[in-house]
């Protein structure tokens, strides 16, 4: 239980005090009515003694009574209704709430921290109020009246006469038969007569003397005169005099002072003198029976009008709250005491003192010895024995002639002068006087003698009273016997029927149990006397036993919480909203945020409710809101009613301040972080065979790597645009900003370009979400050119159109559970600085129909056709958090978020808007598919563009052409049927001959020396003009590797007017190509052995080119026709095909390899010095009968552009390699390793057929073949390498080896290149002459630009079976070692002789061959290797 004011040891004392009636004439009434008080409100104060009072036992012992308090009541005879009861029970509760600002007490209970209330002054005033608003019974005397005041006035004509005439009343209301209300304690009730005296208007001297009449013929014990209002009620505000009264009349006067005067009945005070009750007024308006009171009708008897009695509480009492409220601003105005003084106050005082000690209390020590010895004298202890005995022999009760036969559900009913209950008597007065162990020795034997009778309600109440003053004995006390009390409880409630007892029992055993901490059981009680007839009641003890639960050594938090619902439900019933509402948000600590959701629900919806019907319309939205924002587990119905009460409410708290900024709406959630802001307008949709540029846009998903290579190609074309240096104020474009954007500055907006906000939603309920009319929200600051601010900040309130137009979504709906964006659109028509601040919008619902769990529809609610069941208008900002700073040591130390500038972009002056548009753009080609196609540029905005230009990481993908591509078709329309490439009808020269031409790389704005190329986009004069559009062909160029290609185009341009935030935009685009096989290339050079050079100088080579058809007919392609092969090199030029076929055409079906030999011959030296070294050589070998112009566009750009991408690979493979070794490689190395280059690319162009759609189409293509080296194969792209096997880790560091700078051997047999000249069979008679000879020259050409030593041997001899069977042995004759030196690519001849001796076939490639640079000693030196046999046939003539 909650902590109290009085410990129980004051509050029992205080709650059972000896009763004294008050009887007045009219005239003693009407001078303490002067103090707008009655008689008996006026000893209410001063009614406690402020000394101890002495008394003495039966046995003549003394006792001492501390703190007496006695209640004196005006007679009233009629008995309270159990209706009026329960009323004024609910307007004391009512009445007393939780002070403002109270510190609540922290309790720390395991995880919890709890603000509880420590004290709970309702449930005080309650069990007070309850306790003295008791109705007197015939089985207990405790609130029976022990004596009666007869007061009357001096100022009246006979005051003796008055006092007889009182006497009288007073003797035929006890008497008398006809009123069984008020209980009188004993026949002869103590009377004691009060002389009223006014001492501002009365005669001083005849009161006195009056006095004097009345103490001679009452006694001095039995008189008083009290003198009263000192001062005169005009002189009532001249002096400030305390008000005792008001603590025990104003905090619950039920009734305002007016009532009385003019309402149907009089009230009069109830019998104790705290009761806290009905203030009386007015009395002597109304006069009865000739009687000088109204004490007919109790004080709590419901006037016509009221309630029906049998209401005893419920919601109906709601309304009496507020008039507690009036009557507490109505008794404000009214001074009660006004003609007291300080002295009067003492004389009432004294006048109490005088009352108890000469007369209350010998009467009753004089009563308690008169029936202890009426008890003994009759029968004493033995009676209890006789009936025991009584019982044992005769087996059943038979009753004494004085009980009556009368039976009830309680059993018997005693007559008043009953033995049993002059004990009971006896231990009623013992126990008001504090006499508890008296008290306790005759309540046990009542006990035992009401249940040996079978007397249940009198045994309960002795059961009840004798557990209390067990309790209550001074010195070493008895254990309290709880048994009693649960028996005494059990009693009332089951066989006697009686809650009220029952309640009573609860409270004082409560409290007795509370303290001896035994809170467990405390709380059992409480709990056990909750029942459906009294809610009030049941509230109230449930909220005691919560904190009984909070209270215990180890605090039952959950139970607390648990018991707290019932008590607020209860509270509820009872109509008690404030109390509920408390209760519930008690509770609420103890749930909120442990995973009890459906509680939390429960709890937030009832106070929400609670809330509303108390108008405290914030707390109830707050409430309402947490239902919604939970992750709620309720069912789909549930939640509905929830979101339709919250709507409901929100839409009253906006209707007090319909003016006042927009609320903050809980749903549905806004992920801000995930916020998307576009710059620009949507891109077009594709139109037939035009397709726009992708860009970016809202529909992409981020992805890092690539917007790094696109921040790489704009790095790069502005490095470019600006002369090879990127300019310190250069940022990366940023068009669609995100959460993994850098959003660190302030984003630029170009002024009549569209803003989009995506803002992401989700809606965590199960029952659909409408937005309507949903807008951005925004601030802005218009600025002129110079950047100065021009007006005020613009709000988006009704909204600015002339400055920003925004778009606003009429419905927009999210379903159950789902997450959904919205974009948001806002044109600015303005330069300045713009904020979007949030979005704004009506919230609501589909209108549903029915009834969900009791929850009715509200009013206020619309129904429609998809139509909005019922909105609000609110607003949810976007607060977006920056990243965590994470640079700085204070950064890394604390927790520093950057900021986040997504939403605050800066809109600047007008710039130019290209849009570009692909026409016959292909999607998939075959590997090194050529395919013409157009792109459109547009330029959509109102400023010219210049400086346009294209990057991409994939240059040999595409051409816009060189300086002769002039001579193609300007648009689609007319190359319909036309060949990409740049043809010439040819009258066929020699077969096979090679047709020269030369061109430059530079005609195609290509360099060899890097990959990445800004290509400038040939544009008229450079500029596009605003609305302008122009075609220009593009040639595409399958790529190699088969797959799916992305492939990159960032198109750059600047307007002509030159900004100074915004420098030049971009526009993205990326192809996606399908590339499926087609030819797979092969070539390798060797060195010709003939002697065919005119000139002798240089040698030729053999190239040999195979072509594989891989394509494996998935593309519908049946074959692949030879068209054209072509060479192009600075040095080499193809001469002639070797082994061209007959009918010239060159087909290979699906999976057919083709070979090819051509013969290679060096490019004659033309004059130009330095510009010949960009000046390439491009041979044209034709299968058909139309040349393609190899050296010009598309087929020399795509060469070129793969030349380039070639030597990038070479060029990282270079920078590989340690520094010393390279500057190693440059002397004699390097001339070796000339030999051995070649540096010719070999093209080849083909055509393939392709069926589709019963349509045969003719394809276009071409290859490349880079062959550097002499003897080493090259392919038209790269092979897949072999995974290396795995090695086993070795754990030794590697010495440092240095790296050979020897040429290798394959290298070095290159420098000298050899050939026999022989006649192929030769005829001799070896039956003439047994010796042949032959005569056979050998060539020797100085293949480096070195002086070279050669060494000829011709001592060597195969030793190898293999050769030895293949070829016969033969022998050189003459000279057989030859040292010659070759001058820089000379040519020399020996003449040799072969000695053969008899027929066969011999191999004569047997000569060593050594060669060594002259200016180097030994090194390098190594043997020659003829490349092929030279074979002869020896045959007999």
């Amino acid at each position: 239980m909650a902590q109290c004011v009085q410990s129980v040891q004051e509050l029992i004392p205080d709650s059972f005090v000896p009763c004294v009636a008050a009887l007045c004439s009219d005239e003693a009434e009407r001078l303490t009515r002067l103090n707008h008080l009655s008689f008996s409100e006026l000893l209410k104060p001063f009614s406690r003694l402020t000394s101890e009072v002495h008394m003495r036992d039966p046995n003549n012992q003394l006792h001492i009574i501390k703190n007496l308090k006695i209640a004196v009541s005006n007679i009233v005879t009629q008995p309270p209704q159990p209706g009026a009861i329960g009323k004024l029970l609910n307007d004391v509760v009512s009445g007393s709430q939780p002070a403002e600002g109270l510190v609540a007490n922290v309790i720390t209970a395991g995880d919890y921290d709890l603000n509880i209330s420590a004290t709970t002054p309702w449930f005080e005033s309650y069990r007070e109020t309850f306790l003295q608003s008791m109705p007197a019974s015939d089985h207990e005397f405790l609130n029976h009246y022990l004596a009666c005041m007869l007061v009357a006035s001096s100022g009246e004509a006979e005051p003796m006469e008055q006092f007889s005439k009182l006497s009288q009343e007073q003797h035929r209301i006890q008497h008398n038969n006809d009123y069984s209300y008020p209980k009188w304690f004993i026949p002869n009730t103590l009377k004691y007569y009060v002389l009223l005296h006014d001492v501002t208007s009365g005669d001083e001297q005849r009161a006195e003397s009056i006095y004097e009449e009345m103490k001679q013929k009452y006694g001095t014990q039995g008189c008083y005169l009290l003198k009263i209002n000192s001062r005169a009620p005009n002189r009532a505000s001249d002096e400030q005099i305390p008000d005792p009264w008001s603590q025990y009349l104003q905090k619950n006067s039920i009734q305002n002072q007016e009532s009385y005067e003019d309402g149907p009945c009089t009230m009069t005070s109830s019998k104790n003198s705290d009761s806290n009750l009905l203030s009386l007024d007015g009395l002597d308006n109304e006069v009865k029976d000739g009687l000088p009171n109204n004490f007919r009708i109790h004080p709590l008897q419901i006037d016509q009008c009221g309630d029906p009695p049998n209401n005893t509480d419920g919601s109906e009492y709601a309304k009496s709250a507020s008039s507690v409220h009036e009557t507490k601003k109505a008794s404000t105005g009214v001074i009660r005491g006004a003609c007291l003084t300080l002295t009067d106050h003492d004389r009432i005082r004294q006048f109490i003192q005088e009352f108890t000690f000469r007369g209350l209390l010998p009467h009753i020590e004089k009563t308690i010895r008169q029936l202890n010895d009426q008890l003994i004298s009759r029968k004493g202890l033995s009676r209890s024995l006789f009936s025991a005995t009584k019982k044992w022999f005769s087996g059943s009760k038979v009753p004494e002639k004085s009980i009556n036969e009368l039976k009830n559900t309680s059993g018997l009913l005693y007559p008043p002068e009953a033995p049993e209950l002059q004990i009971r008597k006896m231990a009623d007065l013992c126990f008001l006087v504090q006499h508890y162990d008296l008290a306790y020795s005759c309540y046990h034997t009542a006990k035992k003698d009401f249940l040996n009778d079978q007397a249940m309600l009198y045994a309960a109440g002795a059961l009840e009273m004798a557990a209390v003053s067990a309790f209550l004995q001074p010195g070493a006390p008895r254990p309290y016997p709880a048994h009693y009390m649960d028996t005494a409880i059990q009693t009332y409630r089951d066989i006697c029927k009686n809650m009220v007892l029952a309640e009573r029992c609860v409270l004082l055993s409560a409290e007795i149990l509370k303290s001896q901490s035994k809170y467990s059981e405390a709380a059992a009680l409480l709990i056990r006397l909750t029942s459906e007839d009294s809610d009030l009641r049941s509230a109230l003890l449930l909220e005691q036993a919560a904190h009984c639960f909070i209270n215990m050594k180890s605090p039952m938090v959950r139970k607390y919480a648990f018991h707290m619902i019932l008590a607020g439900h209860r509270f509820s019933k009872a109509g008690q909203k404030k109390h509920a509402l408390r209760c519930y948000c008690q509770a609420m600590q103890v749930y909120k945020g442990k995973g009890w959701s459906l509680a939390e629900d429960h709890i937030n919806f009832t106070i929400g409710r609670q809330s509303y019907t108390l108008r405290q319309l914030d707390n109830a939205v707050s409430a309402f809101r947490h239902i919604l924002i939970n992750e709620s587990k309720q069912s789909a119905a549930q939640q509905g009613a929830f979101l339709r009460e919250y709507l409901y409410v929100y839409k009253n708290v906006n209707q007090l301040s319909p003016d006042g900024p927009l609320p903050q709406l809980p749903l549905p959630y806004i992920n801000s972080s995930a916020t998307r802001v576009f710059f620009g307008h949507d891109r077009r949709p594709a139109d037939g065979e035009k397709q726009a540029a992708t860009h970016i846009s809202l529909d992409q998903e981020y992805d890092s790597e690539s917007s790094q290579q696109w921040r790489e190609l704009e790095e790069h074309v502005v490095a470019v645009a600006n002369k090879g240096v990127i300019p310190s104020s250069f940022y990366p474009t940023q068009y669609c900003l995100n959460s993994y954007s850098d959003n660190s500055r302030f984003p630029l907006a170009v002024v009549e370009e569209p803003i989009t906000v995506e803002v992401a939603f989700r809606n965590p309920l199960k029952v659909p979400l409408l937005l309507s009319d949903l807008s951005l929200l925004w601030k802005f600051q218009p600025k002129d050119a110079s950047g100065k601010d021009i007006e005020k900040v613009k709000e988006r309130v009704t909204g600015e159109p002339e400055m920003i137009g925004t778009e606003v979504i009429s419905e927009f709906l999210i379903n159950s559970e789902e997450s959904k964006v919205a974009r948001l659109k806002l044109f600015p028509h303005h330069i300045g600085e713009l904020h979007i601040l949030g979005v704004v919008y009506n919230l609501g619902t589909i209108q549903g129909s029915g009834t969900v769990d009791g929850i009715g529809a509200l009013p206020g609610c619309h129904t429609g056709k998809h139509s909005l069941s019922m909105s609000v208008r609110g607003r949810q900002d976007l607060e977006i958090q920056g990243p965590r700073l994470n640079n700085t040591k204070e950064e890394k130390t604390s927790v520093k978020y950057g900021p986040d500038r997504r939403l605050d972009p800066i809109v600047t002056e007008e710039m130019p808007l290209l849009e570009v548009f692909f026409i016959h753009f292909p999607t998939g080609l075959l590997c090194g598919e050529i395919r013409k196609a157009y792109v459109e540029f547009v330029n959509v905005s109102k400023c010219p563009l210049t400086g346009l230009k294209v990057v991409s990481k994939r240059p040999e993908f595409f051409t816009f052409g060189g300086n002769t591509a002039a001579l193609t078709p300007l648009s689609p329309s007319t190359s319909e049927n036309c060949s990409a490439y740049k043809t010439v009808v040819t009258a066929s020269p020699s077969l096979g001959t090679a047709i020269v031409s030369t061109a430059s790389s530079m005609d195609f704005g290509t360099g060899t020396g890097q990959q990445l190329e800004a290509i400038p986009v040939p544009l008229p004069d450079s500029v596009l003009l605003p609305g302008a559009s122009i075609q220009l062909p593009m040639w595409l160029r399958g790529p190699d590797e088969e797959g799916v290609h992305e492939i990159n185009f960032l198109f750059y341009y600047e307007s002509v007017k030159k900004q100074p935030k915004k420098r030049h935009r971009i526009l993205r685009h990326t192809a996606v190509i399908c590339t499926s096989r087609s030819l797979n290339v092969r070539a390798t050079v060797c060195r010709s052995n003939s002697l065919e050079d005119e000139e002798g100088r240089g040698g030729n080579m053999l190239v040999f080119v195979d072509v594989e058809n891989t394509n494996t007919s998935e593309a519908g392609v049946k074959e692949f026709h030879m068209v054209q092969v072509s060479s192009s090199s600075k040095h080499w030029q193809l001469h002639k095909s070797v082994n061209i076929s007959e009918n010239k055409d060159a087909k290979l079906a699906s999976r057919e390899k083709g070979k090819f030999c051509f013969k290679a011959v060096r490019c004659k030296q033309k004059e130009g010095g330095i510009q010949s070294s960009e000046k390439y050589t491009f041979a044209d070998i034709i299968f058909g009968n139309e040349q393609i112009i190899s050296s010009a566009s598309p087929c020399a750009d795509f060469f070129y552009r793969s030349l380039s991408s070639e030597l990038k690979k070479t060029q990282d493979q270079l920078s590989a390699y340690p520094e010393k070794h390279r500057e190693a490689t440059e002397g004699a190395v390097r001339l070796v390793e000339k030999c051995s280059e070649v540096d010719l690319s070999i093209v080849i162009l083909w055509k393939a057929y392709v069926v589709e759609d019963n349509k045969q189409l003719i394809l276009e293509g071409q290859h490349h073949v880079v062959v550097r080296t002499i003897g080493k194969e090259a392919f038209s792209h790269s092979q897949k390498e072999e995974p290396p096997e795995m090695e086993l880790l070795k754990f030794f560091r590697p010495e440092n080896t240095t790296v050979s700078t020897r040429p290798s051997v394959e290298q070095l047999s290159n420098l000298i290149k050899t050939s026999l000249h022989y006649p192929e069979s030769f005829h001799h008679p070896f039956h003439q002459k047994s010796l042949c000879l032959v005569p056979v020259t050998l060539l020797l050409s100085n293949c480096s630009k070195a002086d070279v030593d050669v060494i000829v041997d011709l001592r060597h001899k195969t030793t190898s079976p293999e050769a030895l069977e293949t070829h016969g042995s033969f022998t050189w004759l003459g000279q057989t070692q030859y040292k010659l030196q070759l001058k820089s690519q000379e040519m020399h001849s020996l003449q040799l002789k072969a000695c053969f001796v008899h027929t066969g076939v011999y191999n004569l490639g047997t000569p060593r061959v050594f060669a060594k640079l002259s200016d180097h000693v030994t090194v390098f030196e190594t043997s020659q290797q003829n490349s092929m046999p030279a074979l002869i046939i020896i045959n007999n003539a």
